[in-house]
């Protein structure tokens, strides 16, 4: 594979063959995986909240530390292609990596598509003001939402 700026690589390059500069650039930068979300005990039924990691910076919604990331959060998931093409629940539905894995086509807003990475912010699919560090959250059981991921 070539390099990001190659063709509209998002849409005709099959997850499994994208090249590392290429996985990242899929990513839409909206922070809604770093969220904390709660599984309840009996029916395995994952509830969102507005929980985010610690790493979180909740202005950019990235993740300060992205390549140490694992060495401050252990369970930090690092996804793969082979992850989400089993299907990975907790991912939002806004998410590139998702939507690419379903054979769908990227939002307006991603920036892969307008050229703009403001733009999520902007559609309001993005985490930015509305959430709260682990580290200030107290019970995670009271900031659940109602808001779909």
């Amino acid at each position: 594979m070539g390099a990001v700026s190659e063709g509209r690589f998002w849409e005709n390059v099959p997850l499994d063959k994208l090249d590392r500069a290429q996985w990242e650039a899929l990513c839409d930068g909206c922070g809604k995986c770093c969220l904390h979300k709660l599984e309840d005990e009996d029916t395995g039924e994952l509830a969102a909240t507005n929980v985010s990691c610690r790493l979180l910076d909740r202005e950019t919604a990235r993740c300060s530390d992205y390549r140490n990331r694992r060495a401050y959060v252990p369970d930090c998931v690092r996804l793969t292609a082979r992850a989400v093409q089993r299907g990975i629940a907790w991912l939002p539905s806004t998410c590139a990596y998702r939507l690419r894995g379903e054979g769908l086509p990227l939002p307006n807003w991603h920036y892969l598509v307008c050229g703009d990475a403001e733009a999520v912010h902007r559609a309001g699919e993005s985490v930015r003001g509305w959430t709260v560090s682990e580290e200030d959250a107290g019970d995670w059981e009271h900031h659940l939402i109602d808001r779909p991921l």
